[in-house]
């Protein structure tokens, strides 16, 4: 997610936006972990975990949000040098039915960050805690929210689950956040983007409804248009799978690797996007996920789209690239959902269970992702 900009100039589209593994030669892999694993089980006695499971905590749901429900509104990473974007978004929040506290330190700057690594860690602490907040939306990305993950307090967010949304830089806290607390967080609107009629339909039917979410749906066509051309889909590999939805924006994805957050894909529906990335980077993130086994016992994969992705020079088009390194893979993978750096975007729950019919073209969640 490569930015023309530098990271304290507004972004106008939204908050569009570096790791080897060292592996000690006599480790064994996970496929003779596993078996050895399922022996030792035998010989106790006990049940084993398969190697395909994964060790996530349990799944928390949040509360639902309802009209009149108080919102947190924070500043992870990236400052706002126009304070009125931050009254905006405040407006905009209460437009849903919001009532709405803004973050100690959101009108904080240090470089490029709206305050330091710890004081927006802080804010983010400090409206999990407070009893009054509800819910926690991201004013925007940027850049920046890796950096609060040390100072995060895990324990204190497990025990108040709360809506936390966000999408971009914030896929740095989404994935994270669910990992070390087992709380269904979501890829969605921020509070700066300019959430349109579809969005906001989509969104309240996620963070304000109880109701199995169904199915993700693309925006219809136009009216004067014979066909879908503006949210068509299309399928790398055709058939099913299920599993928790987890990723977000690829810069962020690849960002994490290597590090004691890296996002767990094990047995996951693999959703990335991104957005002012020549297409040879893509290949290069997708090849570090691939080098680091991100792909090797995923269940599927989702790409949304890249938006605003120049063609520089000879290159391969973005589905090529996308077919070179998911066709192998014999998983479904489907291209086009819409979600992400995009002016329509759909609010994925991160860690919740779905089902891919990639030859349906169809993702659907059959449960709700809150209580």
């Amino acid at each position: 997610m490569r930015n023309h900009r530098m990271p304290w100039q507004p972004d106008h589209h939204q908050d569009r936006k570096a790791s080897s593994r060292l592996q000690s030669p006599v480790m064994i892999n996970r496929r003779e972990f596993a078996r050895l694993a399922t022996l030792a089980a035998a010989v106790a006695g006990t049940t084993s975990v398969t190697a395909t499971a994964r060790t996530s905590p349990r799944l928390i749901k949040p509360r639902r949000l309802s009209p009149g429900d108080t919102v947190g509104m924070v500043l992870p990473a990236s400052t706002s040098f126009d304070a009125n974007m931050i009254r905006l978004a405040s407006s905009q929040l209460e437009a849903i039915g919001f009532k709405v506290v803004v973050g100690k330190h959101a009108f904080d700057k240090v470089g490029y960050f709206a305050g330091t690594d710890r004081d927006r860690a802080s804010d983010i602490n400090a409206m999990f805690g407070d009893d009054r907040i509800n819910g926690i939306f991201a004013f925007t990305g940027g850049w920046g929210s890796p950096r609060v993950l040390p100072y995060l307090d895990w324990s204190l967010i497990q025990r108040n689950p709360k809506v936390f949304i966000g999408y971009s830089d914030i896929t740095g806290l989404l994935n994270p956040i669910h990992q070390r607390t087992g709380l269904v967080t979501f890829h969605g609107p921020v509070a700066a983007s300019r959430i349109d009629p579809y969005s906001l339909e989509n969104l309240k039917k996620v963070i304000m409804t109880a109701e199995p979410i169904g199915v993700l749906a693309n925006p219809g066509k136009k009216p004067d248009e014979l066909i879908n051309r503006d949210w068509s889909m299309y399928t790398i590999n055709g058939g099913k799978a299920t599993g928790p939805i987890v990723g977000g924006n690829l810069t962020l994805v690849s960002t994490l690797m290597g590090t004691p957050y890296e996002v767990d894909t094990e047995g996951a529906l693999v959703f990335l996007e991104d957005v002012h990335e020549e297409l040879y980077r893509i290949d290069r993130m997708l090849t570090q996920m691939a080098l680091g086994g991100k792909f090797d016992r995923i269940a599927g994969v989702v790409f949304g789209r890249c938006s605003e992705c120049p063609v520089t020079g000879p290159s391969f088009s973005l589905e090529e690239i996308l077919r070179d390194r998911f066709e192998k893979l014999g998983v479904p993978v489907l291209v086009g959902l819409a979600f992400g750096h995009i002016d329509k975007k759909l609010t994925l729950p991160i860690g919740l269970p779905a089902s891919l019919d990639a030859d349906a073209m169809t993702v659907t969640v059959n449960e709700s992702a809150v209580v």
